[in-house]
């Protein structure tokens, strides 16, 4: 590997390596609220749950201490329904993805077991939950792989009956429902209430600094994602804003929950909260109880086809980098899923991937390595002009870059192709370590989960860049970098060059120690096809030919 090769990589590396941070620090804030929300007593106001000291009014319900439930058993999950709010899930455990080795991921905790909750604030000025007295119209668990279920709620509010329905499916991780609060319209002040799923979602993977990178809230108002930023407790508040809004999510690395309204919602709600490095995330949806509300709930595994089904930008909640980086990011993803179906084994697809990528940046590369090769041919000549105007700066510069024209040389050529790939390379950094798809894949041998670090012994102690692993990919990227950079003369690389370059090789081992080994694979397999590539398309024995080729 030439000097402006490596030092593009190095680049990348580093860019890399701190875009967590990157992600941090960037994500839009919410609008101000103070300019979104005028006279705040004649808005819509949507509250959270009472306090157990606050007075209910006369039409509340008093709270069940043990609320019915029943299960429903779906092809892809098993979910505990409670009557609590009117079919709270108290239970959402997937089939198809594993937590560890005994255990399936459970999407509900006591965080945010108390979910789908509707609330709403009297005339009288009294917050109102309506938790409690839930009566569903079967009692029994209810088995669904063939044709869809639906289960009613029903709750008597001062005579008038009030009712929340759920709709399961056999192949979906969607869950319809519908709220129908019109009965009760007159007690409720400017005639809106509100949805909430409070709590957020547990986190599920071992490195859980690297998920909360990825924890986060989201509403969509106005063709625009915000994205709250949690803050301590003494400085949280609930932000409510009366734009409307098309969904709102709570996800973290590869799962999500979302509220997506039929027709757009007059408003959402947000409470972000971070305190000792755990997050907490409450969200609410407005809507009109003079008429049924109708709302998709999605809670489930960030798959893109299934999130993109839903439509009104969902996908927005996929991590696909950069907005120039997302359409290289999904042309990869779908890439990589297409080679799936004729090829179950992501390690070999990614192998098949890095040969294509290969074939497409051949004409780059050769006219990379043949420049390459002039240069070094051309070295004594320049040594000379170097010598003859060692007092002259100016006069040297324009001979050398004559003597580049002469022999057909392009100095930058030698690191255009990394350059190119550049946007390529941060897409896969994107999606080997987000998509859901390589969470638990394996390949062969001892990488056993190409979405984490193919570990073999854990050092007991955490040291800064490297980690607390040992892992064994990226010592083999290191050797093939190695390999590649002794296949490449350098020109003009004299002793100190040579040392810088040896420690670059070795912080690249340093920082991919942590890397998804998804990623690190890749990079092996195309630092070994470069390696090949360079012995076919460039022999020493033609370097004086080259030379003469152009200058004759």
């Amino acid at each position: 590997m030439d000097r402006n090769s490596l030092l593009a990589f190095l680049l990348i590396a580093v860019i890399i390596f701190l875009m967590p941070e990157y992600y941090k620090l960037v994500y839009p804030p919410l609008p101000d609220t103070d300019s979104l929300i005028v006279n705040r007593e004649e808005q819509i106001k949507a509250v959270p749950q009472p306090s157990e000291n606050s007075t209910p009014p006369p039409y509340y319900d008093k709270l069940e201490e043990v609320a019915s439930s029943f299960s429903v058993r779906t092809n892809l999950y098993t979910a505990e329904i409670s009557a609590m709010n009117g079919g709270s899930i108290s239970s959402f455990i997937l089939h198809n993805y594993a937590l560890n080795d005994t255990e399936s991921v459970e999407l509900i905790d006591n965080n945010n077991i108390n979910n789908l909750l509707v609330g709403f604030r009297s005339i009288d000025g009294d917050d109102v939950s309506l938790s409690g007295g839930w009566i569903a119209d079967n009692d029994y668990d209810i088995n669904i792989y063939e044709s869809e279920a639906s289960v009613t709620f029903h709750k008597t509010v001062e005579g008038k009956q009030i009712t929340k329905a759920l709709t399961f499916y056999p192949d979906k991780y969607i869950i319809d429902m519908s709220v129908d609060l019109s009965a009760i319209q007159r007690w409720v002040s400017q005639g809106v209430s509100t949805v909430r799923w409070p709590g957020g979602l547990p986190l599920t993977e071992p490195n859980k600094n690297d998920e909360l990178t990825y924890y986060q809230a989201m509403v969509f108002q106005g063709d625009e994602t915000y994205y709250p930023k949690p803050k301590e407790p003494a400085q949280a508040r609930l932000e409510r804003m009366d734009y409307p809004t098309d969904w709102i999510a709570i996800r973290t690395k590869y799962f999500i929950s979302a509220l997506v309204p039929k027709i757009q919602a007059p408003g959402s709600e947000v409470l972000a909260i971070e305190e000792n490095g755990n997050k907490r995330y409450d969200v609410g949806l407005f809507f009109d109880v003079g008429r049924p509300f109708f709302s998709k709930l999605y809670i489930g595994p960030l798959e893109y086809d299934r999130i993109k089904q839903l439509g009104k930008n969902l996908d927005r909640t996929m991590n696909f980098g950069w907005a120039f980086i997302r359409p290289i990011s999904k042309v990869v993803h779908w890439f990589l899923l297409f080679l799936y179906n004729y090829i179950p084994n992501y390690g070999f697809v990614l192998l098949i991937f890095s040969v294509l990528v290969k074939i497409l940046v051949y004409p780059l590369t050769k006219k990379s390595h043949v420049s390459t090769k002039k240069m070094q041919a051309i070295q004594p000549m320049l040594n000379e002009l170097k010598e003859k105007h060692k007092n002259d700066q100016r006069k040297f510069a324009q001979a050398q870059m004559g003597l580049f024209k002469e022999h057909g040389v392009n100095p930058l050529s030698g690191c255009m192709p990394i350059l190119l790939q550049m946007p390529l390379l941060f897409a896969l950094f994107t999606v080997f370590r987000s998509s859901i798809e390589l969470r638990g894949a394996p390949f062969i041998f001892w990488i056993n989960d190409l979405s984490r670090p193919d570990a073999v012994f854990d050092l007991g102690i955490n040291i800064p860049f490297y980690g607390s692993q040992v892992a064994i990919l990226p010592l083999l990227m290191g050797v093939t970098m190695f390999l590649q950079m002794k296949s490449t003369p350098m020109p003009q690389a004299g002793g100190q060059q040579k040392y810088m370059m040896y420690f670059m090789n070795g912080f690249f081992v340093l920082i991919f120690n942590q890397f998804p080994s998804g990623l690190v694979l890749y990079y092996t397999l195309f630092n070994v096809l470069t390696i090949l590539q360079q012995k076919y398309l460039t022999p020493q024995s033609n370097l004086k030919g080259l030379v003469n080729k152009s200058s004759g």
